[in-house]
C-alpha cells in the first residue's frame, strides 16, 4: 500500500492518532514535531498500523491547541516546515504508512487572513456576519463592525456554508448557494488539493456535520460532503474522508469513508461509545448521568447499546451501495483514555481485543498501546479546558518512550516531548519497557495488529452473529473466529459449540473444557479474553 491508496484497504486498516506537540520533539525545543514522527517511523512500523492521523499541525496562535487554524495551506513553525510534512509522507510510505491530516472545515482562527479581510469589509460574506447583536455573536472588532458567529470559542470565528433554512429578516441566514458560503466550498477543495499533492492520503474532518447552520437532519450538510466526495473519487482516488461526527449511521452515507463512534453525537449524545468505555473518570460532563461502562470490573454495563447502534449504523452505510465502515477509537484527544480513574492498564486489555476485532476501523490513540493513563490534575493548556470537570490536557501529555536505545526505533532517548508534564507516576509504563516484554500489553497490540492483518474473518466486512453482550461479550467473526471478552472482575463461563477443540490465537484466563453433553464450554477469570479459531464450516450458537 503506498502512502496515497488507502481507500481500498479500509477494511483491515488500523488507523493511529497522533497528538504531535506531544509524541516526540526532535529538536530539543521541548514541542514535539513533525521530524519527530518521521523519526519514530520505524516504531509504527514494527506496531503495524496502516495509517497516521496527525491532530492539527497548520499555522495558528494555538488558542485551541491548532484548531484555531490561521493558515492552512502551512505547517506551523512549531511542527516544522511543509517541506518537513512532504518527507513524513513519504518516509511513510516507504513503510506502507498513509498519513492523514485533521482539516478544520467549519471556522477558522480570529488571526487568519480571511476573517480580517471579512472584518473590514462588509461585501466579503466568508463569515457569518449581523449588523445587530444576535445571542451568541460576538462583536467584531475591524471597520466593518457588527457581529460574528463563533462556532466554539470566541477565537474561532465560524466559516459561512449557509443556512439551510434562510430568512429575510435575518440577513446573516445566507442561503447555501450564496456567494460566500460558494467560495467556502472551494476553498475546501483548495486547502485538500494543496496537500493531496505533498503526499497526503486523506483528512479528518474536525466537526464535520456543523458546517451548515440550522440544518435539520443534516440535509445540506449531507449534500456539501456528497459533492465533495465525488470531487474526491475524481480528482484524487484512492484517498479518504473520515469525518468527526459521531453518528455513522448518518455520516457514511452523507459521503464520508468512515465516521467515529464518539462521546458525542448522533441523537443519544454518544451513548453507544460511552457505553463502552466511560468510567466517569478524566473528561466528565455532568450531563451523561451515571451510566455503567461495559469495561468496568464491576461488571455493571452491558455493551447492547453499542451493538445496536453499531448495526443500525452497518445497515445504512450497506442499504447505500457505496461502502464504508464505522470507526471505533480507544480514545482521542478530547476524551478520557481507556486507562483512567479505577481501571488500570491490565484491565483495558479487553478493550484493545475489542476494538481489533469488531467490523469496523480501529484506531489507537497515541499511548493507549502501552496503558498511559488520564493524568488528572495535568495543567490547562491551549483551550484544554472546556468547564470545569472537563479538561482534555490529562489525555494529551507526552508520550512514554523511556529508555530506548539509538536506531533500534530512531535517535534514542530523549524524544519526550515537555509540551505538558510528564505522567509523574514513578511506574508509568513505557515503549521501552515493554517492547521485549512478550506478555506487555504493547505486544499484545501489535498481536492483534498482526492478527487483523492477516485473518480474513476479521476484515470490517466479515460477517459477525453477537452471542452474548454483557459478561461475557461474545460474537463469532467469519462464522469460524470467537471472539470472547471479559473485562469484570469476576470468573465467567459461556457454553460454545466447537469450543473444546478450539485453537486459542489471543487469550489470557482461558480454560476451555467438554461440556456434559458434548459441547465446549469457555471459561474465562476476570478481566480475560479469548479469541478461538473454531476452524469449523457452519455459523455456531452458544448451547442452551
Amino acid at each position: 500500500m503506498t502512502s496515497v491508496d488507502l481507500a481500498s484497504r479500509l477494511g483491515r486498516t488500523v488507523l493511529y492518532q497522533i497528538y504531535p506537540q506531544s509524541f516526540a520533539d526532535a529538536n530539543g525545543d521541548g514541542i514535539g514535531d513533525l521530524a519527530g514522527i518521521t523519526d519514530r517511523l520505524d516504531y509504527l512500523a514494527w506496531l503495524g498500523v496502516d495509517a497516521l492521523w496527525l491532530s492539527p499541525c497548520f499555522v495558528s496562535p494555538f488558542a485551541d491547541a491548532g484548531y484555531d487554524v490561521a493558515d492552512f495551506f502551512r505547517v506551523a513553525p512549531r511542527y516544522g516546515t511543509n517541506e518537513d510534512m512532504a518527507r513524513l509522507t513519504e518516509e511513510a510510505g516507504r513503510r506502507g504508512i498513509s498519513v492523514l491530516l485533521d482539516l478544520v472545515a467549519g471556522h477558522t482562527s480570529d488571526q487568519h487572513p480571511w476573517f480580517r479581510a471579512s472584518a473590514d469589509d462588509p461585501d466579503d460574506h466568508r463569515f457569518v456576519w449581523s449588523d445587530v447583536p444576535v445571542e451568541g455573536f460576538q462583536p467584531g472588532l475591524g471597520a466593518r463592525g457588527g457581529y460574528y458567529r463563533p462556532n466554539f470559542f470566541p477565537v474561532q470565528p465560524a466559516l459561512n456554508y449557509g443556512y439551510a433554512r434562510p430568512d429575510p429578516a435575518e440577513p446573516w441566514r445566507q442561503p447555501v448557494d450564496a456567494p460566500g458560503p460558494l467560495a467556502n466550498r472551494a476553498a475546501l477543495r483548495q486547502i485538500m488539493a494543496h496537500w493531496f499533492d505533498l503526499g497526503v492520503a486523506g483528512f479528518r474532518v474536525d466537526m464535520a456535520s456543523s458546517l451548515v447552520k440550522d440544518d435539520p437532519g443534516h440535509l445540506e450538510t449531507g449534500r456539501l460532503w456528497h459533492e465533495t466526495r465525488a470531487w474526491l473519487d475524481d480528482a484524487y482516488p484512492g484517498r479518504v474522508l473520515i469525518s468527526e461526527w459521531g453518528d455513522p449511521r448518518v455520516a457514511v452515507p452523507a459521503g464520508f469513508h468512515v465516521d467515529f463512534f464518539l462521546q458525542f453525537g448522533g441523537d443519544d449524545d454518544g451513548l453507544p461509545f460511552r457505553s463502552l468505555w466511560n468510567n466517569g473518570a478524566g473528561t466528565v460532563n455532568p450531563s451523561w448521568g451515571e451510566v455503567p461502562a461495559w469495561a468496568g470490573a464491576d461488571g455493571t454495563g452491558d455493551a447492547r447499546t453499542f451493538v445496536d447502534a453499531w448495526r443500525a449504523a452497518a445497515d445504512a452505510i450497506a442499504a447505500t451501495g457505496r461502502g464504508g465502515v464505522v470507526g471505533l477509537p480507544t480514545s482521542n484527544h478530547d476524551f478520557t483514555r481507556l486507562v483512567a480513574g479505577a481501571r488500570d492498564a491490565e484491565q483495558a486489555r479487553v478493550a484493545h481485543v475489542l476494538t481489533m476485532t469488531w467490523p469496523a476501523l480501529p484506531s489507537v490513540y497515541y499511548g493507549d498501546e502501552i496503558g498511559m493513563r488520564y493524568v488528572p490534575g495535568t495543567p490547562t493548556l491551549e483551550g484544554s479546558r472546556l468547564s470545569p470537570t472537563y479538561d482534555r490536557a490529562g489525555s494529551r501529555t507526552p508520550m512514554q518512550w523511556g529508555d530506548l536505545p539509538a536506531d533500534r526505533f530512531g535517535p534514542g532517548s530523549p524524544a519526550t516531548s515537555t509540551y505538558l508534564p510528564q505522567d509523574p507516576d514513578p511506574a508509568r509504563p513505557t515503549v521501552a519497557g515493554q517492547v521485549d516484554d512478550a506478555g506487555s500489553l504493547l505486544r499484545l497490540v501489535r498481536d492483534l495488529i498482526a492478527l487483523r492483518h492477516d485473518d480474513d474473518r476479521l476484515d470490517a466486512a466479515a460477517t459477525i452473529e453477537v452471542l452474548t453482550t454483557a459478561y461475557p461479550l461474545a460474537y463469532l467473526r467469519g462464522g469460524t473466529l470467537a471472539v470472547v471478552l471479559n473485562p469484570g472482575r469476576a470468573a465467567v463461563r459461556l457454553p460454545l459449540d466447537g469450543a473444546a477443540g478450539a485453537r486459542p490465537l489471543v487469550s489470557r484466563g482461558l480454560r476451555l473444557e467438554a461440556g456434559d453433553d458434548g459441547r465446549g464450554v469457555v471459561h474465562l477469570d476476570g478481566h480475560g479474553y479469548a479469541v478461538l479459531d473454531l476452524d469449523m464450516p457452519e455459523p455456531h450458537r452458544p448451547a442452551g
